[in-house]
């Protein structure tokens, strides 16, 4: 009876052990728990694909083309100020110039409203803190009095066109190649025309968070006085979410590993990171839009231009690199950047999370009748 009693007990403190339980909680976790919470956010590991990704992306077309239609009357009922009261304020130097470079797309999503419309609404509401900042509209359409949103625009924003009706088609001149020499194009407009101390290249389809400017005031008056950002080539605002995971070639991932680690000791560390690797490491970057300070400023890697930040001097130089490149299949302008980082011996930073939210599923570049979230 004795030894039967030792045998139940050394089995039930061979179940009742640290290991034991912490196996069983992270099988409980990882198993049950997280694929029935995870299973819709779109970011994460248990996101379920083949269930979400259509239904979603449906319904996020649906809202984006409402989101048009509701810009559109935006702009329709505003009083629109005349010719003059717009260029008597090209003598201005602002501090920062946003710049919107578009060409015609799908007419019903009418994504330059919705950018210029929402950057529009924010610089109202942030009132005297951003009376130094302006908008300019560049029209990068090869005709563009077809561009039919921009008209809508042109009585409220200054605007530059880059118009080459008259001029030759060449034959050799693909996509990429164009894109990069309209990008460069609107660089130089802005610096022309405005001569800012910071421009926000904007791409027609980037709308802006709404803590922007609080978070641009910030990096303005705080972080931007240290000498490795004050000379940095550019500032992108915006990367692609499904490339945010801790499992990326970028260095920086690893850094905030090892900070996690002398924070939480190694074993909480690993799981800790695991367990957000899963969820979705954009979600916890979410956590950093409570106060600007936050905002984390992290070396570039990179994928996509959205909205790229250039001090008046770096943008001069990018210019003058981009125009010594060409672009092709597979090295666009983005690629063409960061490319510049090790060749010239430049630096570039991306802000974390994101500025600005990337709307616009239907591309200029490569055709797609069927757009997807991911």
């Amino acid at each position: 009876m004795l030894n039967r009693a030792w045998q139940l007990c050394g089995k039930w403190c061979r179940w009742s052990s640290p290991f034991i339980h912490l196996l069983t909680l992270t099988v409980v976790t990882f198993a049950v728990v997280a694929p029935l919470i995870c299973h819709r956010l779109l970011h994460s590991y248990f996101y379920l694909r083949r269930w979400h990704l259509n239904p979603m992306s449906q319904e996020f077309l649906e809202q984006n083309q409402q989101e048009g239609q509701d810009a559109l009357h935006y702009f329709e009922k505003m009083q629109m100020p005349n010719a003059s009261e717009v260029s008597g304020s090209e003598a201005f130097q602002p501090l920062l110039l946003i710049t919107i470079i578009t060409v015609q797309r799908q007419n019903d999503f009418h994504y330059v409203l919705q950018v210029a419309s929402h950057f529009h609404r924010l610089l109202q509401k942030c009132g005297v803190r951003c009376q130094s900042h302006r908008m300019l509209l560049c029209n990068v359409e090869s005709d563009p009095s077809i561009h039919q949103d921009v008209r809508l625009l042109s009585s409220l924003f200054p605007m530059v066109s880059r118009d080459r009706t008259g001029e030759n088609p060449d034959p050799s001149l693909n996509q990429f190649e164009k894109e990069k020499q309209d990008y460069v194009f609107c660089l130089e407009q802005s610096l022309l025309v405005y001569n800012p101390e910071y421009i926000l290249l904007v791409e027609d389809d980037a709308v802006p968070e709404k803590e922007i400017f609080s978070v641009l005031q910030h990096l303005f008056l705080a972080r931007f006085s240290k000498p490795y950002l004050r000379d940095a080539l550019y500032f992108k605002l915006y990367h692609p979410e499904r490339l945010q995971h801790y499992f990326n070639p970028e260095p920086m991932r690893i850094l905030e590993w090892l900070g996690l680690g002398m924070f939480l000791g190694p074993v909480l560390t690993f799981a800790y990171c695991w367990a957000s690797e899963l969820v979705g490491r954009h979600y916890g970057l979410e956590l950093r839009r409570l106060h600007p300070a936050l905002y984390n400023v992290v070396p570039a890697s990179e994928c996509c231009t959205p909205a790229m930040l250039f001090p008046a001097a770096s943008a001069r130089r990018a210019s003058e690199y981009l125009q010594g490149l060409r672009c092709r299949q597979g090295f666009a302008k983005d690629t063409a950047l960061y490319s510049l980082l090790r060749g010239k011996g430049e630096n570039a930073f991306v802000v974390e999370p994101n500025l600005v939210r990337h709307v616009g599923m239907y591309s200029s570049l490569r055709l797609n009748s069927n757009p997807k979230l991911l």
